[in-house]
C-alpha cells in the first residue's frame, strides 16, 4: 500500500488567510514550510487511488502529486477512484465540489455525514447537476473489500471506527454526523494503516486498532488544551473542540505504539510543532513520532 499525505494542516491551512500568528507570519516569510489542508491518498497498486477526505486545496494537491494526475494520452482522466470521509467538516468535504467535473463520484461516508452534506450544503443537487454521486456506507464491525467504481476489488480492505456524533457547525439540524477513523488493510502485504484526524478521546476500540496498526496518522490539531485561549481568551479548549491535545494526551499514547510510522497530521496553524526548532517539536521527535508534511510518502 502506498500512502501519500497530500495536506497536513487543519482549518485554513498554513498560513491561514486571516491570521498573523507567529507561525503564519513565518510561513509567509518563507521561514517555515507552508501546508495545505489535511488530506491523504492511498493505493494498493499505485495506479488507482482513494482519497481520505477532500480538502478545499485539492487541485493544488493533485498538481503536487504526479500519481494523482491524468494519464498521458487521455484527454479526460483521473486515477482517483473514490473518497472516504472521516467527518463532515468543511476542510474535509469542500474538495468534493471541485471534483464535480470528473464523472460520477464514489463517496464512502457514515450516514450522518451524508445527511450533513445533503442538508447543510445541498451537495446532492450540485453533484446531480454534473456527474452524480454514489454513496457507500463503510463497514464498522469487520474489514470488507474497498471496491472500485467498476465493482472490482481494489486490493484494499477497510472499516470505520466511530469516534463521536458531533455534527458540524453548518449542519446542526442534521441527524448525528459520525466522525470516524479508518483502518485500511492491504490484502496482499497485510500492511495496516489507521487514519484518525479528529480524535476527542481514545476508546478501547480505537486503542486496540492503534496497537495493531503498522502506520498511524493521528490528530495533531493542538499541542495543548489551552492553545487557542492563549491567543483569544473567549476561545474553547482543545477538548471542547473535539481534539485530544498532544501534550498530556496523545503523545504518550503514540510513544508506546509498535507502528513503524507514527505521524501527526491535521495540525492547527497555531501549533508550535510547525517550528522545527521548538521544544515541542523536539519532544515529539524524541518520542519517535513524526510531524507530517505535505508530500510525505511511505509504503506498507
Amino acid at each position: 500500500m502506498r500512502v501519500v499525505l497530500l495536506g497536513t494542516a487543519a482549518g485554513g491551512g498554513l498560513p491561514q488567510w486571516n491570521c498573523a500568528c507567529p507561525n503564519c507570519a513565518a510561513a509567509r516569510a518563507g521561514k517555515i514550510p507552508s501546508s495545505t489542508q489535511s488530506s491523504v491518498a492511498i493505493s494498493a497498486d499505485g495506479e488507482r487511488w482513494f482519497l481520505i477526505n477532500a480538502s478545499p486545496d485539492l487541485p493544488r494537491q493533485i498538481e503536487a502529486a504526479p500519481a494523482l494526475q491524468p494519464r498521458a494520452g487521455q484527454t479526460r482522466h483521473s486515477p482517483i477512484a473514490g473518497v472516504l470521509l472521516t467527518n463532515a467538516d468543511l476542510d474535509h468535504v469542500l474538495g468534493l465540489f471541485l471534483m464535480r467535473e470528473g464523472g460520477r463520484l464514489q463517496v464512502h461516508t457514515p450516514a450522518g455525514v451524508r445527511d450533513a452534506l445533503l442538508r447543510g450544503l445541498n451537495f446532492a443537487s450540485v453533484a446531480e447537476a454534473f456527474g452524480g454521486v454514489d454513496w457507500r456506507t463503510p463497514p464498522a464491525n469487520e474489514s470488507l473489500p474497498l471496491l472500485l467504481p467498476s465493482g472490482e476489488k481494489s486490493g484494499l480492505g477497510y472499516r470505520a471506527l466511530t469516534l463521536s456524533d458531533e455534527p458540524p457547525l453548518y449542519a446542526k439540524s442534521a441527524s448525528r454526523a459520525q466522525s470516524v477513523a479508518y483502518e485500511i488493510t492491504d490484502t496482499s502485504t497485510g500492511g495496516r494503516l489507521l487514519i484518525a484526524p479528529d480524535v476527542a478521546s481514545v476508546s478501547p476500540g480505537l486503542q486496540q486498532a492503534l496497537a495493531e496498526a503498522d502506520a498511524v496518522l493521528f490528530d495533531g490539531t493542538f499541542w495543548s488544551s489551552d492553545e487557542l485561549i492563549q491567543i483569544k481568551t473567549s476561545a474553547r479548549t482543545s477538548e471542547q473542540m473535539g481534539h485530544l491535545p498532544i501534550s498530556g494526551g496523545s503523545l504518550e499514547i503514540l510513544r508506546n505504539l509498535p507502528a513503524r510510522h507514527r505521524v501527526y497530521l491535521h495540525i492547527n496553524n497555531t501549533n508550535p510543532l510547525w517550528r522545527p526548532d521548538s521544544p515541542e517539536r523536539h519532544q515529539v521527535e524524541e518520542a519517535g513520532v513524526e510531524v507530517g508534511h505535505d508530500g510525505l510518502e511511505f509504503s506498507l
